[in-house]
């Protein structure tokens, strides 16, 4: 199945955000339906080079035919070493837009959406090992509550995993509407979407452990990047934003810039946005995705 081509979340800040030189040499690290790569490929030249990150098989199916550009099947929070394994030490410019595809959330067997019954799947990488219904059948209530609670922002967390814990004595969660019933009086009512959308949020990020990924991804970003080459990311909740925003200003995720002996900074980015930069309100009345972006730009010291 072909994705569903949707025009991308802030297409032309993206691009005018990774400064893009004819002959550089650029990274999409979040594929998906090849929106924001096939822009970018019209901004280079013969000898520029496009690299794309994709785990998910379905996105291969949108690799366009050109000579520039270079697609690689893995997680992005692999891309030094995969960079180099490809010939490429050092890039001009690296564009990250994070969260899941609208194409993974309309595909009902991938399990993303709340708005179909299907497996506990929410896998990116349909070869990976863990699948929501393993974190719902096998973590403890303590565990539950803490990814409920921080992953999800869950206002019951404690209660909620208390209530996964004991429904599974009985059956084991398997599919979205068996997890739905067993939970549902604790469901605040009028805000059914609301919540659910939240927790299926927690198990998503545990299940990809999309936090830790994309620390290690914007860790070794500063180290890929060539010094003036520009860090664009794209995040939709603030368990994304606030690590992307530390590490611009900081070079670190908790805590503040270190100095050197002589009282200098030691960050590798100058932040080029002072504030994220939103979508307009015409964008998102044609694209409600675009309601929560945020865009956040860096350049490298």
């Amino acid at each position: 199945m072909e994705y569903n081509y949707h025009v991308p979340v802030m297409l032309q800040p993206c691009i005018d955000g990774l400064n893009i030189k004819p002959d550089g040499v650029y990274v999409d690290v979040t594929f998906g339906g090849g929106g924001h790569s096939k822009e970018i490929l019209k901004h280079l030249g013969p000898k520029g080079r496009l690299i794309a990150f994709d785990q998910d098989p379905d996105a291969q199916r949108n690799i366009p035919a050109d000579d520039r550009f270079i697609f690689i099947d893995q997680n992005f929070g692999f891309l030094k070493n995969n960079l180099r394994l490809n010939g490429f030490k050092e890039v001009d410019g690296i564009l990250a837009d994070l969260g899941v595809s609208s194409h993974q959330f309309d595909v009902p067997e991938r399990g993303f959406s709340i708005r179909f019954n299907a497996d506990l799947d929410m896998r990116m990488d349909p070869n990976g090992n863990l699948t929501a219904a393993e974190v719902l059948n096998s973590y403890s209530e303590d565990k539950l509550h803490k990814i409920f609670g921080i992953y999800g922002e869950v206002k019951n967390a404690k209660s909620l995993a208390r209530a996964v814990v004991t429904a599974r004595l009985e059956k084991s969660f398997t599919d979205i509407d068996s997890f739905k019933a067993a939970v549902s009086e604790y469901i605040p009512k009028g805000k059914e979407n609301k919540y659910l959308a939240q927790v299926f949020q927690a198990l998503r990020i545990e299940v990809n452990a999309e936090i830790k990924v994309l620390e290690n991804f914007l860790e070794q970003a500063a180290d890929v990047l060539k010094p003036g080459g520009h860090l664009v990311v794209m995040s939709y909740h603030s368990l994304e934003d606030r690590p992307v925003k530390n590490f611009m200003a900081k070079g670190k995720f908790h805590g503040e810039v270190e100095k050197d002996f002589f009282g200098n900074q030691q960050k590798p980015f100058n932040v080029l946005t002072r504030k994220a930069i939103m979508a307009s309100e015409e964008e998102i009345a044609s694209n409600n995705r675009a309601r929560s972006a945020k865009l956040r730009i860096a350049e490298k010291i």
